[in-house]
């Protein structure tokens, strides 16, 4: 298959359907006529041609540098009567750094700001305005599918604009540039590459860990650039002091500026994403709906683009409309995979944790108030977040049978009825559980 029609099978995934089958659907890839860093696409007429300029064409020239490793000049063609006739203005050339690799589509607007994010947010917006000063290097840490690649290339995509040279890479694009240029005895190239940019984006650091030779090359180009003032930005699933096999001194060179951590979104923060997303790809729902894929999905922000995408085809393939019932059908087998993952050792450890008692305690027959509502709690949370049953989890807790776990049920789901503080609780604690099974 071509590189275009690979980008076009690409771009079918991100947009939506009803997006793709207007304008996209009618769009074919020139091999013929195309070249290296020049993409010729042709459509049927010159509106469809506008639109996709407009709305589509750096997401093209991004999703070709990503198959490719180049950014090409982008064109798009009109086909009239057998005849070809270029639309002007429509090439689209990116001729900053070849190698960014950045999504046009992660920018500051578009992220979501929430409490779990803020400090991130906030510093990296600061680096974009005046990269090289007080906070260099930036590194950002959290769990997968957070949002650190996003404010990443946030920052990338506004420097971009205003004309700086940035080069992005995750570790392991970094590794094996290295590994070929040490295999063909060209290092003098890989250093004048990394070394000659304004701002250094590096995804994924913590793969670098035992990796010394690796670790060594980049701790001078650390020093290079950090003496010449660019900015240095990096993400990690970690803090830096976590990362196990990193040396102390680069343990050191990315503690010397600042270090932001992203969390699990709260729920209000899971809440705005979902509706940013669904708003940004053109698809209606209802604020039932919002919510219950809030409290339901976890907290991968990638994996809630994802599922509304599923949701979004699933509704224009079958041509029925996005009911609360129609996402519950939906989304079942993800939720009953979910709940496979999950057990109630783990839930126990993490309320235990929460609330400040003992995992035994949860599990114990003491009848202390703080140790009874922990354990009616982890009995809630078993019974909605695993598949066990209401005799598996009386058998867990040591009690007498299915009964009193439906008596433990009832009166939690009474207590929440009229207790707003543990309804948010259990919001969480629902969230700080899926995300750490989904982290594993």
């Amino acid at each position: 298959m071509s590189i275009g029609n690979k980008v076009l099978n690409k771009l079918k995934e991100e947009i939506p359907q009803s997006e793709y089958n207007r304008y996209i659907k009618n769009l074919k890839y020139d091999e013929k006529s195309s070249r290296g860093d020049i993409a010729i696409f042709i459509t049927n007429n010159i509106l469809s041609a506008k639109w996709i300029k407009t709305r589509y064409a750096k997401k093209i020239a991004h999703l070709y540098e990503i198959e490719s490793g180049i950014i090409p000049e982008v064109i798009i063609e009109t086909k009239k009567g057998g005849s070809k006739s270029k639309f002007k203005n429509i090439a689209v050339k990116n001729k900053k750094n070849e190698s960014t690799l950045l999504n046009p589509s992660f920018t500051f607007s578009t992220f979501v700001l929430g409490e779990s994010n803020s400090l991130a947010y906030n510093v990296a917006e600061a680096v974009a305005k005046n990269p090289g000063s007080q906070y260099n290097p930036l590194f950002i840490y959290g769990g997968v599918g957070l949002g650190k690649t996003h404010l990443m290339q946030a920052i990338g995509n506004y420097r971009l604009n205003l004309g700086d040279k940035i080069i992005y890479n995750t570790f392991e694009q970094f590794l094996n540039r290295y590994t070929n240029h040490i295999k063909t005895k060209t290092m003098d190239r890989f250093r004048d590459y990394y070394r000659n940019c304004d701002i250094l984006l590096i995804d994924d650091i913590q793969f670098i860990s035992r990796k010394e030779q690796t670790q060594d090359e980049f701790f001078h180009t650390f020093n290079e650039l950090h003496s010449l003032g660019k900015q240095i930005v990096i993400t990690s699933d970690r803090a830096p002091k976590k990362i196990a096999g990193l040396v102390d001194r680069l343990k050191s060179r990315f503690e010397w500026g600042m270090l932001a951590s992203i969390n699990p979104p709260e729920l209000e923060t899971k809440i705005a994403i979902i509706k940013k997303k669904s708003e940004l790809d053109g698809i209606k729902l209802n604020d039932e709906i919002v919510n219950f894929l809030a409290t339901k999905l976890g907290s991968n922000i990638r994996e809630i683009e994802g599922t509304i995408i599923k949701i979004n085809a699933m509704s224009n393939l079958l041509r029925q409309p996005i009911t609360l019932d129609f996402v519950k059908n939906a989304i079942e087998d993800y939720l009953n995979e979910k709940k496979k993952s999950i057990t109630i050792d783990s839930i126990v450890d993490i309320v235990a944790q929460e609330l400040n008692v003992k995992p035994s305690d949860i599990k114990s027959k003491k009848r202390a108030k703080k140790i009874v509502e922990a354990r009616r709690i982890a009995i809630y949370l078993a019974r909605n977040l695993t598949p066990n049953s209401m005799p598996q989890i009386a058998v867990y807790f040591g009690m007498k049978d299915h009964s009193a776990i439906s008596h433990a049920m009832k009166k939690i789901e009474d207590i929440i009825e009229s207790d707003e503080n543990l309804k948010v609780l259990i919001e969480e604690l629902s969230n700080k559980i899926e995300t750490l099974k989904s982290n594993i």
